[in-house]
């Protein structure tokens, strides 16, 4: 509408009232931006399949970290484990077995021999003597002397042969072997860390304390291996998302404390920007062209202050307040 400066005065008073009046209809900026709370939530799983042999919460249960939460059913895994364990104890007794001498009763079975390889040698020797002495006084012959020294010459190798013995018997396994057993054992603990550590994956824990926000399976059913049993939901994991249009967005920073409010929260809520997206979108979709500027707007999120996280609900409904101009 223009007014004209050769109109009437009347004329002009009109015109003017009527640009005062469509200037006061002209659509202001919303005092609040609209969004809603969101949840960054723990999804608790198991590495491995099986059933569900117990559940140890509820949705809406509060949890400490470290508190039980479920179990899968771990036959499998603790039969595993107990044949490990055995196999274990097996590679170590041979090993101790390795790194000592045979038996003390088989080593006195050893000393017995040697004691009486020892007399007869000593009753060798003393035929030798005499058998000497005989044939120095001409009463036997030379080949019995003979006959005299071979034997006492046996009678000396099984004193040697058992004295060996015996000094084996004491002796450890040899080091290849010992290095083998040792090999071996090393081997079965590992094999039994790997199976105890597969058997801890039937119980779970919780993580981090939080509520159990939903619970997916139920005892008796078939739990896939990584599938999510349960989500929980730390208070600090609950943030708003909120939308800025784009004529806006320069009056937001990082970091920035804004205030929200909600149904039912009571007094505002004080959060602080945590995020603001790279990329635009459009709400309602349209095709972008300079008309519909207006419409471009960019997420932005928000965490609340950790004793007025636990006033939110994921899903709820948020207006956050527009701050003033020239506002840091």
């Amino acid at each position: 509408m223009f007014c004209r400066a050769s109109a009437p005065p009347v004329a002009r008073g009109l015109c003017a009232a009527a640009a005062l009046a469509l200037a006061a209809c002209s659509p202001e900026p919303p005092a609040t931006w609209s969004g809603y709370a969101v949840g960054d939530f723990v999804y608790v799983a198991a590495p491995l399949a099986g059933t569900l042999e117990s559940l140890e919460v509820r949705a809406s249960d509060t949890v400490a970290r470290g508190a039980p939460l479920f179990e899968l059913d771990a036959a499998s895994e603790t039969a595993a484990r107990d044949e490990a364990a055995a196999r274990l104890q097996a590679a170590q007794a041979q090993q101790a077995n390795l790194e000592k001498g045979r038996r003390a009763d088989e080593q006195a079975v050893i000393r017995a021999q040697l004691a009486q390889a020892q007399v007869a040698l000593a009753l060798a020797q003393r035929e030798v003597e005499r058998q000497q002495r005989l044939l120095a006084q001409g009463f036997v012959s030379l080949a019995q002397v003979d006959d005299a020294s071979t034997r006492q010459r046996a009678a000396a190798a099984r004193v040697d042969e058992l004295s060996a013995a015996l000094r084996v018997a004491q002796l450890p396994a040899r080091g290849d072997e010992q290095q083998a057993s040792r090999a071996n054992v090393a081997a079965a603990g590992g094999a039994l860390r790997l199976l105890e550590r597969q058997l801890e994956k039937t119980r779970r824990f919780a993580p981090v304390a939080g509520v159990v926000n939903d619970v997916f399976f139920r005892p008796g059913e078939f739990v896939p291996a990584g599938q999510p049993v349960l989500a929980l939901l730390p208070p600090g994991n609950i943030k708003l998302r909120f939308f800025v249009p784009e004529a806006e967005l320069s009056g937001i920073r990082l970091g920035q404390s804004l205030a929200a409010r909600c149904d039912g929260c009571g007094a505002p809520l004080q959060v602080r920007v945590s995020h603001i997206a790279g990329q635009a979108e459009y709400t309602p979709p349209v095709i972008y062209s300079n008309a519909q500027r207006a419409r471009l707007v960019f997420m932005v999120e928000a965490r609340p202050e950790p004793a007025d996280a636990v006033r939110l609900h994921p899903g709820q409904p948020v207006d956050v307040e527009r701050p003033a101009a020239g506002t840091p």
